[in-house]
């Protein structure tokens, strides 16, 4: 069989994994839909590899079939590997060290949404301060690099030289880093006082 492109490993992975998951395989919509491109484009994907021999597919709904499953080469590389920088604390502000701990290793197909777009760094948890969103202490927050967010989002900031998460809001011309746990206290900021180092957008928990 011929090799693939990044994209067409990328579709094939999907489908393996859909049809894995969901006990059927998924539509021509779901696939543009999971990588956010047109149908079109999907069909052309689909397409390439029934030529290439990776899969069949007939006129009906969730006919596509995978072609031995088990000797088809896997793109290893589909896995995103991500910085882990050091901890970083939930409760009080808490110096993360700079230097990468280690690299994890994720499936991007399990966060909807999330791209490999060489931005992107982990944290480790420590404490409880954001145990209402979901986010525990001793998880792996995966954090996109940027200076900048939306009210509401869960940031990484950096506060006096201290690294922090917490849930942004802007209030009367101050920045306010809010926990999500009732039991800490809201802190407000001088604008000059925060700098944003990325938006959490994935959480990875070690059971």
């Amino acid at each position: 069989m011929k090799g693939l492109t990044d994209r067409q490993q990328e579709t094939l992975d999907f489908i393996e994994d859909f049809t894995t998951r969901e006990g059927m395989a998924p539509t021509i919509y779901e696939i543009a839909e999971r990588f956010n491109i047109k149908s079109a484009t999907s069909f052309a994907h689909v397409r390439a590899l029934q030529r290439k021999g990776y899969l069949t597919r007939s006129s009906k709904a969730r006919s596509m079939t995978l072609t031995n499953t088990t000797t088809r080469p896997r793109n290893l590389s589909f896995m995103l590997s991500i910085p882990l920088l050091g901890r970083i604390s939930a409760g009080m502000p808490l110096m993360a060290e700079e230097n990468v701990e280690r690299e994890i290793q994720i499936d991007p197909a399990s966060f909807q949404g999330l791209r490999a777009d060489g931005r992107l760094f982990a944290l480790l948890v420590n404490g409880e301060s954001m145990r209402d969103a979901g986010i525990l202490d001793g998880d792996s927050i995966i954090v996109k690099q940027q200076d900048n967010a939306n009210a509401e989002d869960i940031v990484v900031a950096m506060v006096n030289g201290d690294t922090t998460v917490k849930q942004l809001y802007f209030t009367d011309g101050k920045i306010e880093l809010r926990p999500c746990n009732n039991e800490f206290e809201t802190q407000f900021y001088e604008p000059s006082e925060v700098y944003i180092q990325g938006k959490v957008v994935a959480l990875q928990r070690t059971l």
